[in-house]
C-alpha cells in the first residue's frame, strides 16, 4: 500500500492569502475559519501544485491576488508542499508570476504574459520533469478520487462511477444469473449468441415493426371496404344468362352479314384475282432470279469479308492489350530490381559494431569474448541470409522479364501479321463494292416486263368489277352491323356489372388474408412480450446479484445500479445511498461526507494508495468514520476571522 501524507503546505499570495502555513506533520488536522477566510483555498492550492487545477477540477481559476477587483502586479504566487511518500520526504513547489520585458528603445517594461517555475526538493526543473515526477507518485484521476469525499458522487459521471464499481467488485456472468433463476433457461435458448442488451434491441425493433403493421392493417381493411362496388341490386346468374344470349345473337347476325357479302359473281371475281396474283408472283420470282442472283452472291461475299475483318480487329485489340500489360509488368519488375540493388548495397555496407553490440544493456559492462564471437557470428549469418534473399528475388524478377520480353516479341509478330491480313481483306472488300455497283446498274425494274404489266391490268379490272357488285349490298350489311353494335354496347355494360362480383370476391379474400396476418402478428407480439419479460427478469436478477456483490465491498455506502420506470422497464443508473436515502436527494451533508469517506476507504484498498483527504464543511459532521488515510478537516468557525490550525493527534493526547 503506497502512503502519501502531507507534512507541510505553504501558500504565498495565492487566491488572496498573503501567507499561510499548514503544518500537518503527516497527521490529521483541523483548519478553522469563518466564511471567506480561505479554507477552500487550501485544497485548491494543493491540487494546483500537483495538477494545475483547483479542487473543483477547473483549470482556469483566479490565482492572483485582487484588491478592489483589480489584480496586484509583480507578485510571486507560490504553493509549496512537503510530502511523505512511503515515509520518504519530497518537497514540491510552483511559482506563478508576471513576465515584464523592456523592449529595445523603450525606457519602460511591458507585460508579456505569465511564467511558472517548478521545483523538486528545491531544485529548479522543467515542467515535463515535474509532471512526470507527480505522475510517478499517483495518477491524477485516482488522486482526486482518494482526496475528496465528494468527487466520486458529485464530479464523476454516473457511467464512470458504474464502471469503477464494476472494476472493484467484478461483473456477474450470465451463467451465474441463469443459475439463480431456472425460469430464465428458456431465455438462453433464444439469445442465439446475442447479449441481453442486443436481444432487447432486437425485440424492440420487432415490436415496433409489428405495432406499425398492426396499425396499418385496419386502415387497409377499411380502404378495401370503402372501395367495394355496390352489387345489392344485381343478380350474377341473370347477368351471365343475358351475356350468353347476346353472344349468340351477335354470332347469328355476323353470319347474316357473311351471307349477304358472299354473292357468286363476287366470289368468282375474287377467285380470278387469286389466280392472277399467283401468276404475278411467279413472274416476280423469275425476274429476280435472272437479274439479282449475281448481286445476292456478291453481297453475301461482302458480308462474309466484313465479318472476317471485324474478327481481325478484335484479335488485334486483344494482342495490343496483352503486349501493353506485359510491358507494364517488365517496367514494374525493373523498378523492383533497382530497389533490390539499392537494398543489397545498403545491407552489404553494414558492419558489426563492437561498441554497441558487445556491451550488456543492463550493467553496461563488456560482454565475455565467447558471447561477443557468438553475437558477431549471428550478425554475419543474418547479413548473408538477407543478401541471399535479395539476390534470389532479383534473379526471379530478371528471369520473369526475359520470359515477358519473349511474349512481347511473339505478340508483336502476331500483330504485324494480323495488320497485313487486314490490309488484304480491305482490298478484297473494295473490289467487291465495285462489282456490286456494276451488278446493281444492270438490274431492270419489274415494270419493264410486258407479261407483268398485262396481268396487273387484268387484276385492276376485276377489282373494279367486285367494287360495283359490293356497292349494291352495302346498305343491307350496314343495317345488320348497326344491330350488332347495339348488342355489343349492351354486352359491355353487362360485363362491367359482372366484373363487380369479381372485385367483391377478391377484396373479401384480401380482407381474410389481412385478418389472418393480424392474428399471426398478435401471436408473434405476445411471444416477444414474453421474451422481453424474461430479458427484464434476467436483468433484475443480475442487478440484485451485482448490487449485493458491489455493496459487500463497502461498509456504509450502498449503490442502486438500476431503476424501474413507470412502464416496468429497467434503466441503468448509478445512485449512491446511505440507509436507503439517495445521495443526490435527501441525504444530509454529514452523511454525504461519511459515505464519501467510506468510498475512499474502498478505493484506497483497490488502488493500493492512501492520500491526504480534504473534508470541506467538516463542522456538519459530529463524528467522522474511521479511515486510515490522513484527514484534513476544513471547519466553518465564525469566531475565527483568520485561519486557525489544530492538530488532532496533539489534541487527543492533551
Amino acid at each position: 500500500m503506497k502512503q502519501l501524507k502531507l507534512q507541510k503546505l505553504v501558500l504565498t499570495n495565492f487566491k488572496g492569502i498573503k501567507h499561510f502555513e499548514l503544518n500537518a506533520t503527516g497527521e490529521d488536522v483541523q483548519v478553522f475559519g469563518d466564511n471567506a477566510t480561505g479554507k477552500t483555498t487550501i485544497p485548491d492550492g494543493f491540487n494546483w501544485l500537483l495538477f494545475d487545477k483547483d479542487s473543483n477540477n477547473k483549470k482556469d481559476f483566479a490565482i492572483k491576488t485582487l484588491i478592489d477587483g483589480k489584480e496586484v502586479h509583480n507578485l510571486n504566487h507560490e504553493v509549496e508542499a512537503t510530502l511523505l511518500v512511503d515515509g520518504k520526504p519530497l518537497t514540491l513547489k510552483k511559482s506563478f508570476y508576471e513576465n515584464w520585458t523592456k523592449k529595445r528603445g523603450s525606457a519602460t517594461k511591458e507585460f508579456t504574459g505569465h511564467k511558472t517555475d517548478h521545483f523538486i526538493d528545491g531544485v529548479p526543473v522543467k515542467k515535463k520533469e515535474y509532471t512526470e515526477k507527480v505522475a510517478s507518485i499517483v495518477d491524477e484521476d485516482i488522486f482526486k478520487l482518494l482526496t475528496s469525499p465528494s468527487y466520486f458522487n458529485e464530479q464523476l459521471h454516473w457511467k464512470k462511477r458504474r464502471d469503477l464499481l464494476l472494476e472493484i467488485a467484478g461483473d456477474v456472468t450470465d451463467e451465474e444469473v441463469f443459475g439463480m433463476n431456472k425460469d430464465l433457461e428458456k431465455l438462453a435458448e433464444v439469445l442465439n449468441g446475442r447479449s441481453i442488451d442486443d436481444h432487447k434491441k432486437v425485440i424492440a425493433a420487432k415490436r415496433k415493426e409489428i405495432n406499425e403493421e398492426l396499425d396499418r392493417i385496419p386502415i387497409r381493411i377499411d380502404e378495401i371496404n370503402r372501395g367495394l362496388p355496390d352489387v345489392s341490386g344485381l343478380n350474377k346468374e341473370s347477368i351471365n344468362a343475358d351475356l350468353q344470349k347476346i353472344a349468340t345473337d351477335i354470332d347469328a347476325k355476323q353470319e347474316q352479314i357473311n351471307s349477304i357479302k358472299s354473292g357468286s359473281e363476287v366470289n368468282k371475281a375474287k377467285s380470278e384475282i387469286s389466280d392472277i396474283d399467283l401468276k404475278i408472283s411467279n413472274i416476280k420470282n423469275e425476274h429476280t432470279q435472272e437479274g439479282q442472283q449475281l448481286l445476292f452472291s456478291l453481297k453475301a461475299r461482302m458480308q462474309e469479308e466484313q465479318s472476317n475483318i471485324n474478327i481481325q480487329r478484335s484479335e488485334l485489340e486483344y494482342l495490343k492489350a496483352s503486349s501493353d500489360q506485359n510491358n507494364k509488368r517488365i517496367k514494374d519488375n525493373e523498378e523492383l530490381m533497382n530497389k533490390l540493388r539499392d537494398e543489397y548495397v545498403e545491407e552489404n555496407k553494414k558492419e558489426f559494431n563492437h561498441e554497441s553490440e558487445c556491451v550488456c544493456p543492463t550493467c553496461e559492462q563488456d560482454l565475455p569474448q565467447d558471447q561477443v564471437l557468438d553475437i558477431e557470428k549471428k550478425f554475419n549469418l543474418n547479413k548473408a541470409k538477407k543478401l541471399e534473399e535479395i539476390n534470389e528475388k532479383g534473379k526471379y524478377l530478371k528471369e520473369q522479364n526475359v520470359s515477358l520480353t519473349e511474349d512481347v516479341n511473339k505478340t508483336q509478330s502476331k500483330v504485324d501479321k494480323t495488320i497485313e491480313q487486314g490490309k488484304e481483306k480491305a482490298s478484297e472488300i473494295k473490289r467487291l463494292e465495285e462489282k456490286i455497283q456494276d451488278a446493281e446498274s444492270n438490274v431492270k425494274p419489274i415494270t419493264e416486263n410486258a407479261s407483268y404489266n398485262k396481268l396487273m391490268q387484268e387484276r385492276q379490272a376485276l377489282e373494279q368489277q367486285i367494287e360495283t357488285l359490293q356497292h349494291s349490298v352495302e346498305e343491307s350489311v350496314q343495317k345488320v352491323q348497326t344491330e350488332i353494335n347495339e348488342l355489343k354496347l349492351k354486352q359491355r355494360g353487362l360485363e362491367e356489372e359482372l366484373s363487380k362480383f369479381g372485385v367483391v370476391d377478391s377484396s373479401k379474400e384480401r380482407i381474410s388474408q389481412l385478418e389472418a396476418q393480424e392474428e399471426e402478428l398478435a401471436t408473434e407480439y405476445e411471444k416477444l412480450e414474453h421474451e422481453l419479460h424474461l430479458a427484464e427478469e434476467f436483468i433484475r436478477t443480475k442487478v440484485n446479484l451485482l448490487e449485493v456483490k458491489i455493496n459487500s465491498k463497502f461498509k456504509y455506502a450502498r449503490f442502486n445500479l438500476f431503476k424501474t420506470n413507470i412502464n416496468g422497464g429497467l434503466e441503468e443508473i448509478c445512485e449512491t445511498t446511505y440507509e436507503g436515502v439517495p445521495y443526490s436527494s435527501g441525504l444530509n451533508n454529514a452523511a454525504r461526507i461519511n459515505v464519501g469517506l467510506d468510498i475512499i476507504n474502498t478505493l484506497s484498498k483497490h488502488y493500493g494508495v492512501q492520500a491526504p483527504i480534504f473534508v470541506d464543511n467538516a463542522e456538519s459532521v459530529t463524528q467522522l468514520i474511521d479511515i486510515d488515510s490522513q484527514v484534513i478537516s476544513l471547519v466553518v468557525s465564525e469566531a475565527d476571522k483568520q485561519l486557525r490550525i489544530e492538530n488532532k493527534s496533539v489534541e487527543e493526547v492533551a
